[in-house]
């Protein structure tokens, strides 16, 4: 079965495309327009086939949900749009109310459970930075949500006026604004992931995924692995569940 799975977020358009076992993420231009991100997808379906499956976690609200339901008219297949569920996939829910838990949250919890199938800390790093607790039994214990490491870095910058949003560099003492901003950012960052990461196991697992997780990796002072998108591959899970 060839599943094409898309992963929407607040600031990009990820997806796959799976069926003779290679599989791979891309990123389509982010657009607004139906016309014009259906000109992309016609393009995936000349270069990958058609698919059999097409199933989508969508957390960039209605509009866009609706621009991207167009845009795939250009495929047969009906889109599948996920909605997290008490229990899915091998690993159970225990959110207050299980359908409100992020739909990418969900499917990186899945896809972090097909990996490791153990406690593991899922952190999904992009314009908001989610921390989730997996137990060794599949259980998604609960979370946390903060703002991105971009977001925090712009927030200093719009919200002052004389803090300026430039690239800084890892230092121990910094000693300029820049470097102050971008440290301190990523020691917010860390100290999330790694509080919550004391609640775990020791030998829990850490996969991090996301835009910025290959710039929070080396800020841990606890074992981690960057994964490309965790989101993705829980879709795929997802899609091939009886």
């Amino acid at each position: 079965m060839k599943v094409l799975a898309i992963d929407r977020g607040n600031s990009r358009l990820k997806f796959a495309v799976s069926g003779d076992g290679a599989e791979g993420s891309q990123s389509l231009p982010f657009v607004d327009e139906a016309e014009a991100l259906g000109v992309s997808w016609k393009q995936v379906r000349t270069a990958r086939g058609e698919p059999d499956c097409i199933v989508i976690s969508n957390v960039a609200g209605e509009r866009a949900g609706k621009v991207l339901a167009q845009s795939l008219r250009v495929f047969a297949a009906e889109p599948r749009w996920l909605i997290s569920a008490a229990r899915q996939c091998g690993v159970t829910n225990r959110y207050d109310n299980p359908t409100q838990l992020g739909s990418d949250r969900w499917a990186a919890l899945i896809g972090a459970w097909a990996r490791v199938h153990g406690a593991c800390l899922v952190v999904n790093a992009g314009t908001a930075t989610t921390v989730d607790a997996l137990s060794a039994e599949g259980e998604f214990l609960g979370g946390l949500i903060v703002p991105g490491f971009s977001m925090m870095r712009e927030a200093l910058s719009s919200g002052t006026a004389a803090l300026p949003l430039t690239d800084g560099h890892a230092a121990e003492f910094p000693r300029n604004t820049a470097d102050a901003i971008w440290n301190g950012c990523l020691a917010a960052q860390a100290g999330a992931i790694e509080r919550m990461g004391k609640k775990l196991p020791a030998s829990a697992a850490c996969l991090l995924s996301g835009g910025a997780a290959g710039i929070l990796r080396p800020a841990l002072n606890m074992p981690a692995s960057v994964v490309d998108n965790l989101v993705l591959e829980g879709l795929m899970h997802i899609a091939r569940e009886p």
